[in-house]
């Protein structure tokens, strides 16, 4: 004979209070788990849309990010005259020379200074980018101490709004325009004339240079003869792949510090999911007598503790989930351990961090359960019988 799903449901029910304070640490433990999942998710989610798939981008070898690379003019004019680049409507090459550096600028209410990535564009640099688009002002002028800045630049850092002044470099430099670039980490960038800001900054070579595939399956190809080319020290490779790259090692470090805080926290859960079931099986010593009286055999008894336990860590991981959920409508920002720069994004939920936050709730439940359910379907019916 097996015991009815609804009799695990009304035993729960019936404690009430001792079950809502079990339940209320296994979702703390959820949130906890989710919310870091979801903030490695989000970091790697923007970097990856940073970057289209048809787009490469060339640096200096060996190099971990733009800002550590060096591309100088001579190699940068034999990289753009590889035939796989696409042509605009204009028929000039899709490609874009650009200038990566950091600066540091305070931010709005706080003056706490924190690192800006200033990246000095090309005419094609627009056009390479399709989610970014011009939402207030006007482009720089070539040739101008004018610049653009991204939309979180400019709600989060001072000088940063359009028609303020910002100054880095020995020079003012005019913000012109606004640039909105969704959910990607150019709205953490400030962009103008790459020509400028390399005499600015007295740098004498490019960071990096971007060009469009005329064709996407030409990329092992174009990758081969820029790398192979003996007058070159670079390597290629698809923009989304950089931008995955760049947040690999903050994303891991997320995960592992998620997991740490987890499992200290699921310690105490289960320890509280513990202490519910055996007072559980002390409360109902008669039932279980009685039941077992009736022809409920021990594994039946098994079972329906162990229920009892897991309907308490799916409970909890529900009511985690759900609150956890409610931060994909905040924007955080934090540096990126490997460009050194400041990166805006949002947490982001997905159908694995809920898969793996509900498979960790039900864990900590079926361990907080299975020791009070095997001392249940234990007892000694005689035994049982005469304690109640």
């Amino acid at each position: 004979m097996k015991i009815p799903f609804s009799y695990s449901f009304r035993n729960l029910w019936t404690r009430r209070l001792t079950t809502m304070l079990t339940v209320s640490g296994m979702a703390l433990v959820v949130f906890v788990f989710a919310a870091v999942l979801m903030l490695a998710e989000g970091l790697q989610k923007t970097l990856v849309e940073t970057g289209s798939y048809d787009n490469v981008v060339v640096i200096r070898k060996a190099a971990v990010s733009e800002v550590q690379s060096g591309v100088d003019r001579l190699q940068a004019s034999i990289v753009e005259t590889r035939p796989e680049i696409a042509t605009g409507s204009d028929g000039r090459p899709m490609v874009a020379k650009e200038l990566v550096v950091l600066i540091s600028l305070p931010k709005r209410g706080t003056d706490k200074p924190s690192n800006v990535v200033i990246r000095g564009i090309g005419e094609s640099s627009m056009l390479l980018r399709s989610r970014v688009r011009l939402s207030q002002g006007r482009m720089p002028r070539r040739g101008s101490s004018e610049i653009i800045a991204g939309q979180s630049i400019a709600e989060r850092f001072k000088g940063g709004g359009i028609g303020e002044t910002l100054r880095f470099g020995m020079r003012d430099w005019t913000v012109v325009g606004i640039f909105d670039a969704g959910n990607t980490g150019f709205s953490s960038e400030i962009w103008g004339d790459a020509d400028q800001l390399m005499q600015a900054f007295r740098r004498p070579v490019y960071s990096s240079v971007i060009f469009k595939l005329r064709n996407s399956s030409e990329f092992e190809e174009a990758m081969s003869r820029i790398e192979n080319d003996p007058r070159l020290t670079l390597e290629a490779m698809r923009e989304t792949r950089y931008y995955e790259k760049q947040s690999e090692m903050m994303a891991k470090f997320l995960r592992i510090l998620g997991m740490t805080l987890t499992i200290i926290f699921s310690l105490g859960a289960v320890i509280g999911a513990m202490i519910t079931m055996y007072a559980a099986v002390a409360n109902r010593t008669g039932e279980i007598g009685t039941l077992r009286a009736l022809g409920f055999q021990r594994r039946s008894i098994l079972a329906s503790f162990i229920m009892e336990s897991l309907l308490l860590g799916f409970i909890g991981g529900f009511m985690g989930l759900s609150f956890a959920s409610f931060l994909q409508l905040y924007t955080i920002s934090t540096m990126n351990f490997q460009t050194f720069s400041e990166l805006a994004f949002t947490f982001s939920l997905t159908f694995e961090i809920v898969s793996e936050a509900m498979a960790f709730s039900l864990l900590m439940g079926f361990i907080g359960g299975v020791l009070p359910a095997v001392r249940a379907s234990r007892m000694n019916i005689v035994e049982a019988l005469r304690a109640s």
